[in-house]
């Protein structure tokens, strides 16, 4: 038996023994499919999804499950490997008949098994802040959304170091699509993108882009670098004195590298995020306490990790207004549009036309010394561009995913 099958083999056992002991009637299960990157480059990111999810089945289990059903997790290890989210998908799908999946961290996993989804009528949960733009009634997304964290991040930026911008973004489709809205909100907001470079991913030497940055003198940097590879972009920068603000939407709320690298390497950068950690609210930190209690060794608790344990508790308020796990059931409760919860970030509701959720975003600032501030918060900001441009799921399943370049109200204008 193969390493990776016994580690499902033993979360499956797990919550056998989680179900048998929480209840009394023989509940057919609530099947969950969890398919997130437990190792390769993402795993920094993502295996605190996976801890979210435990953590609220745990929870919903112990005290009676899902409309009385036990929830069972069957996880598979996608080891940061698109061909795997493939697989496990069908997997999941055809032979484990899971009534729901939770899945990915990259866009371009996410776009790699979405196809199957739709294929098999399925409904996946993606929790993973994300370029936007994906309008598809099998896809419920927690995550943030540019309209979440751009339009708040870049107007303020603007405003408080100047006009001219150089992004540096991951070369796949989030980090494309992201550049394309920066570069949307800082014409917007009369300012000039003095640079813009892509990024494979994997590259771990940024020399040259160093280099590049410090010839075009911006007013400060955009970063949208994804995974540990790139994340090596930020020690190298600050041996080389590139003294820039700099601004993002996915570091630090995903891959807390102001804990993994020493100051002040991520000084003075900005970060649009629905939740970290050190968010200072009764709820944040009642969350935080239980989470440890659980976890004791969980170096940090990200975004995505938030995200993760709210969309169990959404799902499960989902199935039992519709009485059933069908998907078009689940639907019609969703297009009532109050599918809402109290989350340790603040009130979350999810938006009937684009299945996406709303959130608080705190606007958080690395110190020299590495702590977090938050100088801005933007209360209940809603993922309002999908319904602008013409996506409304209570009417029509497109299965699309739309940029500011191309989306129905561009082209029909």
């Amino acid at each position: 038996m193969t390493k990776q099958a016994t580690g499902v083999l033993a979360t499956l056992g797990t919550l056998f023994a989680l179900s048998a002991a929480a209840f009394a009637q023989d509940g057919e299960p609530i099947k969950m499919g969890v398919l997130e990157d437990q190792s390769g480059d993402f795993a920094v990111a993502t295996i605190g999804k996976v801890h979210g999810i435990e953590l609220a089945a745990e929870e919903i289990n112990a005290n009676g499950g899902i409309d009385g059903r036990p929830l069972e997790l069957v996880t598979y290890d996608t080891q940061s490997d698109n061909r795997r989210y493939q697989e496990f998908m069908r997997r999941v799908l055809q032979r484990d008949k899971v009534d729901v999946v939770f899945a990915g961290f990259s866009s371009a996993s996410r776009e790699a098994y979405r196809p199957i989804v739709d294929q098999f009528d399925g409904l996946a949960f993606y929790n993973n802040q994300y370029e936007g733009g994906v309008c598809d009634a099998n896809m419920i997304v927690t995550g943030a959304v540019p309209e979440q964290q751009f339009s708040t991040l870049i107007p303020y930026m603007v405003e408080k170091y100047g006009k001219n911008v150089y992004t540096i973004a991951a070369d796949y489709n989030f980090g494309q699509i992201s550049a394309e809205w920066v570069r949307d909100i800082v014409k917007e907001n009369g300012g000039t993108m003095v640079g813009e470079e892509f990024i494979p991913l994997g590259v771990s030497q940024f020399s040259q882009t160093i280099q590049n940055i410090q010839k075009a003198k911006p007013d400060f940097l955009v970063t949208l670098l994804v995974g540990t590879a790139q994340a090596s972009y930020y020690e190298q920068a600050s041996s080389a004195n590139v003294d820039l603000p700099m601004a993002s939407s996915v570091n630090v709320g995903q891959g807390y590298e102001h804990k993994r690298f020493q100051p002040p390497s991520l000084a003075n950068m900005y970060v649009t995020t629905n939740w970290i950690e050190e968010v200072d609210n009764p709820a944040s930190k009642s969350f935080v306490e239980k989470w440890h209690k659980k976890f004791p060794d969980e170096p940090y608790i990200n975004q995505e990790a938030e995200n993760s344990y709210v969309a169990v508790y959404l799902y499960k308020q989902m199935v039992e207004r519709a009485g059933s796990t069908d998907h078009d059931a689940i639907r019609k409760v969703i297009a009532e549009g109050d599918v809402c919860m109290d989350a340790p970030e603040g009130r979350v509701c999810i938006d009937p036309k684009s299945q996406h959720m709303s959130h608080t975003i705190y606007l958080a600032k690395v110190s020299e010394d590495h702590s977090i501030s938050f100088p801005k918060v933007w209360d209940d900001i809603k993922p309002y561009w999908l319904g602008h441009v013409g996506c409304d799921l209570t009417k029509e399943n497109p299965e699309a995913q739309y940029t500011p370049s191309d989306n129905p109200k561009k082209n029909d204008g």
